[in-house]
């Protein structure tokens, strides 16, 4: 910053007698020698760094200290920097090829949303219909309570499930036995890895009115046995505790991670200042993951209209058909079933959009409060 690095040390700065103020400008300070660290500390008042002959003039307690700048490294090509790294951009080669192959190729595939898509004549042959889709599309009837129930649906699992992997990856950072911590971990991964087929079959089990556990514990306390997924009032309490079961242990990785990166030094002085457990918590973890949080907040408001076709279909039937019906199993009963595939991409495309808006809208909020955002 002001040439070649130096010890650092603790001095206090001040502007006055300064010769010349215009250009000059308050910055973090610091004297070093000898090292090219570059943590700084704030002084208690300004320091004012100016340029004086090829000279970094530094004003400290009226007086001026001399520091050579130190010439500019030359930097290399990007081709030097490229083959450099091979092995890294190597590593990343197969991410690149999944989403050129499965994300970027088939956008030309959304075109057919604009079309009245007939297989004999292909994509291009099809013909071109505008937005009639899309007008066809907002004229159904049970279109609106499809919407509502996958944005409603969404939030829900949002509100409930988002917080529950970060409070659970904070007790299990505060676990002193690391042999029932990764013990806990596991056991709280492994749901991950179970298909919502076989989820799906257990749940549905465990709640039948005739065989179910939940019915019997309900009989043998004397109670009438409950159809819970024919009841529509329970079908999202259902979908929104499953889904946390199954994924708040898997979700709980980035933020043990991000907790892991925080400096332990900064606990060791909170300790010394008599700082307890949850102060520890309240003022160091959740301030140095917060940027964590936010950006995964943000990313899962991009996918807010997406509520995932397995767990939605298993436990779905025409009782409960009036708060599970979204767009997911909206689009694969009249979409694809029905080999209407321009419908299909339609609705694909809309939710798309939508889900972009959120991801926009949250972005600009999360910079409006002072946060990084993803763009």
């Amino acid at each position: 910053m002001v040439g070649r690095p130096a010890t650092v040390f603790t001095v206090r700065g001040s502007s006055s007698g300064f010769p010349n103020k215009s250009g000059a400008k308050s910055a973090y300070s610091r004297i070093v020698k000898g090292s090219d660290e570059h943590d700084y500390c704030r002084m208690a008042s300004p320091v004012f760094l100016t340029n004086g002959g090829g000279y970094n003039i530094l004003i400290i307690m009226e007086k001026e200290v001399t520091i050579p700048n130190r010439p500019r490294a030359k930097q290399s090509g990007g081709w030097k920097y490229f083959w450099r790294k091979r092995y890294l951009y190597l590593l990343l080669l197969p991410a690149v090829i999944y989403y050129i192959v499965f994300k970027y190729i088939p956008m030309y595939g959304v075109i057919i949303a604009f079309k009245d898509f007939n297989f004999a004549k292909g994509i291009m042959g099809s013909n071109w219909i505008g937005l009639e889709n899309f007008k066809y599309l907002f004229g159904l009837d049970n279109f609106y309570m499809v919407f509502f129930n996958s944005i409603y649906l969404s939030f829900i699992r949002l509100l409930w499930g988002f917080p529950i992997p970060i409070i659970l990856a904070l007790l299990l950072n505060e676990m002193r036995s690391l042999q029932f911590k990764k013990i806990l971990q596991t056991v709280v991964y492994l749901p991950h890895f179970i298909s919502w087929v076989v989820l799906g079959g257990i749940i549905i089990s465990f709640l039948s009115p005739t065989w179910g556990v939940v019915n019997y514990m309900i009989k043998a306390m004397g109670g009438d046995p409950v159809f819970f997924m024919a009841k529509p009032e329970y079908f999202r309490k259902i979908i929104v505790i499953s889904d946390i079961w199954k994924g708040a242990g898997w979700g709980t990785i980035i933020y043990l991670a991000a907790i892991t990166g925080i400096s332990p030094e900064l606990y060791e002085a909170a300790i010394v200042d008599g700082a307890n457990k949850f102060q520890r918590l309240w003022y160091i973890t959740l301030p140095c993951i917060r940027t964590t949080v936010v950006l995964c907040l943000i990313l899962r408001m991009g996918s807010i209209m997406s509520n995932g076709f397995e767990q939605i279909f298993i436990l779905q039937n025409s009782q409960n058909l009036s708060v599970s019906e979204v767009f997911e199993t909206w689009t694969y009963r009249l979409g694809l079933l029905n080999g209407r595939f321009s419908f299909a991409t339609t609705v694909g495309l809309f939710t798309s959009l939508v889900s972009l808006v959120f991801l926009l809208a949250s972005d600009r909020v999360a910079k409006k409060l002072g946060e990084e955002g993803i763009f």
